[in-house]
């Protein structure tokens, strides 16, 4: 059974249609919509500030969100994959987002719809992410433009088989 954990007088809360890995753990200000998977080992710590986090949106195994007190929160919208061991820290991730394998992403970095953060690249507090753009290295940097329609058909497949996947766990206790 997961880790839900009340800190500060937070709890956290979680939409319908959710998967939770039975070593997940939700911890404090953390809202989470619906149909969202969160997967083993994954630790999202809504302690020291507020985490928000869309719909249809899968946050693979190892992966951390946390944030600085009093100084910046996470934000993510709807239809989003975030790859296994990734970090988020402080940032803000828009629609139609894909973040790939070990990335890092810091504090008030904002990461635009339809865009593509490659695996192991880390991006940069403060850096803006334009909208249908793919990044990578380290420090990240633009790569290259791409469709809106291109990344959005690859990210919506990509959320949709999570969606699938998070179904092949599910039980009748699950939320």
């Amino acid at each position: 059974m997961p880790l839900i954990k009340k800190v500060r007088g937070f709890e956290p809360r979680i939409g319908k249609g959710c998967f939770l890995a039975d070593n997940a753990t939700i911890i404090g200000d953390t809202i989470i919509g619906d149909n969202c998977s969160i997967w083993f080992n994954t630790v999202i710590r809504g302690d020291v500030n507020s985490i928000r986090i869309g719909n249809k949106v899968n946050i693979q195994d190892g992966a951390v969100l946390h944030c600085l007190y009093e100084k910046s929160v996470i934000t993510i919208g709807d239809n989003v994959s975030i790859g296994h061991n990734v970090i988020i820290h402080g940032a803000k991730i828009c629609n139609n987002v894909l973040i790939g394998m070990g990335a890092i992403v810091l504090d008030n970095a904002v990461i635009g719809e339809n865009s593509i953060i490659a695996a192991g690249a880390i991006v940069l507090a403060g850096t803006i992410v334009e909208s249908g753009s793919i990044w990578g290295g380290i420090p990240a940097k633009f790569i290259k433009n791409i469709e809106p329609d291109q990344t959005k058909e690859m990210i919506k497949k990509i959320a949709d088989n999570y969606l699938m996947y998070a179904g092949w766990f599910k039980s009748d206790d699950d939320i």
